[in-house]
């Protein structure tokens, strides 16, 4: 497994980070906490990951309501890892009407927690899960710069963020990486943020590479999506999707060999992607992302696919 830098910080990652999203859960959605994979499944996951050379795995309070985070500290005091980096985010409520948002008391009260759960006294990566609108980012910056100066955490990102907020923020911190939605089928992050982290030397670290299961095949054209999908229990973010261009480039994407090796490995061969997150609800998941590793596409090419 390579690593690489992460932008100017002192942290390298694994070239492919583990996603901890579904992990007693569904995201952040309280609707669904308690969800998702169980405990076992979840360390059925990480031991999976860790012996393909994953080191980095990235999560958030809300994840599960605390539960991806507790069973990732289950994880690290049975199999004792080391080298292993943690990356965790805040912002989102942790319960239904639960309080939410980047105040500086609330930022350290939600990692002190974190801390709790993980069973460490430091987390490598912290990322403003979103943005706040009713906190300066200024006071985010600030208390972040705390937490790296007493040791509780080693650099910090943002998440979720168009490229003025990435502006906006480096003005105030030292924000370093970003970490945004990117896929053959989100290709947003290329008209703003994606320059904006090569002129200044930011990490990137994109989720959704496969775009809700929409690049591995999941879902076929006239066909209703397959039971426990995510286009059965979360179908908004992707209903956008439903037409026919994009079914005609999943259709000659897929003529060209495994699809989710390839969309990872499209995001790969972008030399401004530091790695790429992947949430795999099965070990048997991990084998598209190990194989893009090994896989040379032209990226380009696959683009075009999609008109």
């Amino acid at each position: 497994m390579d690593h690489a830098p992460l932008g100017t910080t002192p942290i390298r990652v694994s070239r492919i980070i583990l996603g901890c999203g579904n992990f007693g859960g569904i995201g952040s959605a309280p609707a669904f906490f308690g969800k998702g994979e169980g405990r076992d499944e979840a360390f059925a996951v990480m031991d999976a990951a860790w012996a393909a050379g994953i080191t980095t795995f990235d999560t958030a309070d809300a994840y599960g309501g605390g539960r991806s985070e507790t069973w990732i500290g289950d994880w690290i005091r049975a199999r004792r890892p080391q080298g292993l980096v943690l990356s965790t985010k805040t912002f989102n409520p942790m319960a239904e009407g639960a309080d939410r948002g980047l105040a500086p008391a609330r930022v350290r009260r939600q990692l002190e927690s974190s801390l709790r759960r993980f069973c460490v006294e430091r987390i490598d990566m912290y990322l403003a899960h979103e943005w706040d609108p009713d906190v300066p980012i200024a006071d985010t910056a600030g208390v972040f710069d705390e937490l790296v100066a007493e040791g509780r955490i080693g650099a910090y990102g943002l998440s979720n963020v168009d490229g003025a907020k990435l502006e906006q923020a480096r003005a105030h911190g030292r924000f370093g990486w970003v970490q945004n939605g990117y896929s053959l089928l989100d290709r947003d992050a290329e008209r703003e943020v994606l320059p904006l982290c090569e002129r200044h030397a930011l990490g990137f670290t994109p989720f959704s590479p496969l775009a809700g299961g929409w690049l591995t095949g999941k879902y076929r054209r006239g066909a209703a999506p397959p039971a426990g999908s995510r286009m059965t229990m979360r179908p908004g973010p992707y209903e956008h999707l439903r037409v026919d261009r994009v079914f005609d480039g999943l259709e000659r994407l897929e003529a060209r060999g495994d699809m989710a090796a390839q969309s990872i490995a499209w995001l790969l061969a972008d030399p401004r992607v530091t790695a790429v997150i992947v949430g795999p609800r099965r070990p048997e998941h991990l084998a598209p992302a190990l194989a893009a590793l090994e896989l040379n596409v032209d990226r380009a090419e696959l683009a075009g696919l999609f008109g």
